[in-house]
């Protein structure tokens, strides 16, 4: 048994998941502990996501600071459950990303891992998503191999969704290789939609967009982008939809109230997701959703009228916490670094071939 640390701060930018997890046989969370990201640091990530002026010198100074705040949060975690630093033997940092370009061939995760491993005394694993990019791959989803971890010796046809910024599913299958791809939004063209209207960072439970009506028309040209029609291997981010993308379509559909724009951008998020699990997957045994999508309430339910024949429920159901799966996942990508473990799945992103993911950086 040993002690990993994973750090996820996901397309949502709200805040850095920090899990504590003992590595055995089996994962299992020991402990979490979340830090908010400061409204000026976030605003700083969001814009680096865009091309802008010094971008070099703003880079380095955002991941500096985004380390400090991640060493920060794993100290507090640590005293809290009085472990000394020298009992963990990796922290997996997913980092933030700020660009997720793998058509031209790159992906960028920052995070300072050498200022980090040097706050906390502790080896960092971090840059996991590069080296699948460099064998040809789409560098992401990387979470699929963990789902399988978890959740593969069930002998049931599963589904696991993530919902965080973006979309993600995991499809495991008996005697099957694990598949999965990015299906599309998640929560941020409703993040950015309820931030731009009412300031609020989300649509909390889902009941600013179940107070609206699905305006069919504008979903049919929200449906309508050449993402949605290609097959996987495939992933996307912020650089295909974002803020700009949703106000590009919404001037050809002025008069759809607000509210009901986000009836039809929750629409959007459960119809991609649904489609593309049902075309994969068209008899699956159970739906598991986590990430934050998992508690946004009007979401599930239309997950579930769009997925009749299998229970859609959180990943609590299969007794792993929605909210710290991504946070463990990266701590297990460490472990399987340390331990020469490749843990790409080219099925799930076109990499030539298994590979092993992930730089360390020593304490």
């Amino acid at each position: 048994m040993a002690l990993y640390v994973g750090v996820m701060s996901g397309t949502s930018l709200d805040g850095l998941d920090i899990a504590l997890v003992e590595q055995g046989p089996s994962t299992r969370l020991v402990g979490s502990h979340y830090v908010p990201l400061p409204p000026v640091l976030r605003s700083e990530l969001l814009s680096l996501c865009a091309s802008g002026q010094d971008e070099v010198a703003r880079v380095a100074l955002a991941e500096n600071a985004w380390a400090s705040l991640a060493a920060e949060g794993i100290a507090r975690l640590l005293q809290g459950l009085n472990i000394a630093p020298q009992q963990v033997r990796a922290i997996g940092s997913h980092g933030q990303t700020i660009r997720h370009e793998p058509a031209r061939g790159f992906t960028v995760q920052i995070g300072n891992p050498a200022l980090l491993a040097e706050r906390c005394g502790i080896t960092v694993v971090a840059d996991f998503r590069r080296r699948d990019v460099a064998a040809g791959g789409q560098g992401a989803p990387l979470v699929p191999a963990f789902h399988e971890a978890l959740f593969g010796h069930h002998g049931e046809a599963v589904a696991v969704v993530n919902i965080g910024g973006f979309s993600n599913l995991s499809l495991i299958c008996p005697e099957h290789p694990v598949s999965g791809f990015d299906c599309g939004p998640g929560n941020v063209l409703m993040d950015a939609w309820i931030h731009a209207c009412k300031g609020e960072l989300y649509d909390r439970n889902g009941d600013w967009g179940a107070s609206g009506t699905v305006d069919q028309p504008l979903l049919s040209t929200f449906m309508a982008d050449p993402f949605f029609a290609t097959k996987g291997p495939k992933s996307t981010g912020r650089e295909v939809f974002n803020l700009p993308w949703l106000n590009t379509h919404l001037a050809h559909h002025p008069m759809v109230a607000p509210h009901h724009v986000q009836a039809t951008l929750l629409e959007l998020t459960a119809r991609t997701i649904a489609d593309a699990l049902l075309k994969a997957m068209p008899a699956p045994d159970g739906v598991f959703v986590c990430g934050g999508g998992a508690h946004n309430t009007a979401l599930m339910a239309r997950l579930q009228a769009l997925i009749p024949g299998a229970t859609v429920a959180s990943t609590a159901a299969l007794a792993v916490d929605p909210d710290w799966m991504e946070a463990m996942a990266f701590a297990w990508l460490a472990h399987c670094c340390l331990e020469h473990i490749p843990t790409n799945r080219p099925a799930v992103t076109g990499a030539k071939g298994l590979r092993i993911l992930g730089a360390i950086y020593p304490a």
